[in-house]
């Protein structure tokens, strides 16, 4: 078994984890995707209001709105980790 000693070193010689993204950009991603997942989402609205039963494509409509969903999923997990929600 290992003891207290033992422990404490072992974890002395361990690396620290460092994220990925730099904190520092996370008010400038949350920005930059949020803005873009709004925009696909106001194009989304916009196509289903002025289209008819006719001039749908279902295709079309799909990937309009997967764009919008990644980009809006991924504008809202670094808004919370901007303020300090860390999911």
């Amino acid at each position: 078994m290992a003891s207290a000693a033992e422990f404490a070193m072992g974890l002395e010689s361990m690396s620290r984890y460092v994220s990925p993204v730099n904190p520092a950009v996370y008010p400038h991603l949350t920005l930059v995707l949020l803005g873009i997942g709004l925009f696909f989402m106001a194009w989304f609205f916009v196509y289903e209001v002025t289209s008819t039963k006719f001039t749908r494509d279902v295709f079309k409509e799909l990937l309009i709105s997967l764009v919008a969903a990644v980009f809006l999923g991924f504008g809202i997990l670094f808004l919370l980790l901007w303020v300090g929600i860390y999911v």
